[in-house]
């Protein structure tokens, strides 16, 4: 049987108010009963309370991401090569199952650089730090080292080895993917490649096909996020020698063609400042630091 409009509303009026006081509609209808007024059942509590119009005054029950204490954003920017680095560790499969390998790489975020890297059978302490000892011996010492939450990436083996050499350590937010793009992006370009294998037959294997890779990517891949230059050209500044043929090209097909244009067109350069969750007020930066160059 249904129950009256009179119990109805009192049921309604007891969940308002206990809305008010941050109560939920189990805590009113509990405390209802402790009094010894069973107006109608638990359900029907509830069905009155997804009938009141005004749902404004509800408690609002925090979701499981809402629980956990806010962290910043990482904010790096980089407006040359040599002052952000960003690293991080993949698998690599083998035909073997339960075993994978582990690719690390280092990458320069202003230039695309693969700076550092080594593949092994695991994932160690001493052997990113000796990763980043080679690094820094070769292209000098970064500003600052971005890389993910894991275990590796905070290591206090590594986390001493950088901070012996001056460089600030910055990571990624739990639970956020994509604070850290620029690894994320050239292990894709890696997987992505029409001749990567997707499992190996040994450690030795891989290691071979990523020394070609990392060749590849450094002299060869034409980089859509530097304007098509590859990382060496960009990492070096041999990117203005090339980018001035370009523009000379441009010119004389403009010539030979302005009908196929509406305005001369433009020839890109790579972006003067490059960051992680940077502002976009940095865009502005970008332009006249790209024109200036």
């Amino acid at each position: 049987m249904r129950i009256g409009a009179a119990d109805r509303q009192s049921i309604a009026d007891r969940i308002q108010a206990g809305w008010l006081q941050g109560r939920s509609v189990d805590a009113s209808f509990a405390s209802a009963w402790d009094e010894g007024v069973m107006l109608a059942s638990r359900r029907t509590w509830w069905r009155v309370a997804e009938a009141i119009v005004d749902q404004s005054q509800r408690p609002r029950v925090p979701s499981r991401g809402e629980t956990r204490t806010p962290r910043v954003a990482p904010v790096l920017v980089a407006t040359r090569p040599g002052q952000v680095w960003s690293w991080d560790i993949t698998d690599v499969k083998s035909i073997w199952s339960r075993v994978t390998y582990k690719a690390y790489s280092i990458i320069d975020i202003f230039s695309r650089k693969i700076v550092g890297y080594r593949v092994e059978s695991r994932e160690v302490d001493g052997l990113a730090v000796e990763m980043f000892e080679a690094a820094i011996a070769e292209h000098g010492v970064p500003e600052f080292v971005h890389a993910d939450s894991g275990a590796a990436m905070k290591s206090n083996a590594l986390k001493n080895a950088l901070e012996a050499y001056g460089v600030e350590l910055s990571h990624n937010r739990p639970y956020v993917s994509n604070d850290n793009p620029y690894s994320e992006s050239e292990f894709r370009t890696m997987k992505y490649r029409p001749d990567y294998p997707k499992t190996f037959e040994s450690l030795e294997a891989a290691r071979a096909h990523i020394d070609a890779y990392v060749v590849w990517y450094n002299t060869e891949h034409r980089h859509s996020g530097i304007a098509l230059f590859t990382p060496n050209q960009v990492h070096d500044g041999s990117w203005e020698e090339a980018w001035n043929a370009r523009v000379k090209a441009n010119n004389e097909y403009y010539a030979r063609h302005p009908e196929r244009f509406h305005a001369p067109p433009q020839v890109p350069k790579p972006a003067g400042v490059v960051g992680i969750n940077h502002e976009p007020v940095l865009v502005e930066v970008q332009e006249i630091t790209a024109e200036a160059a």
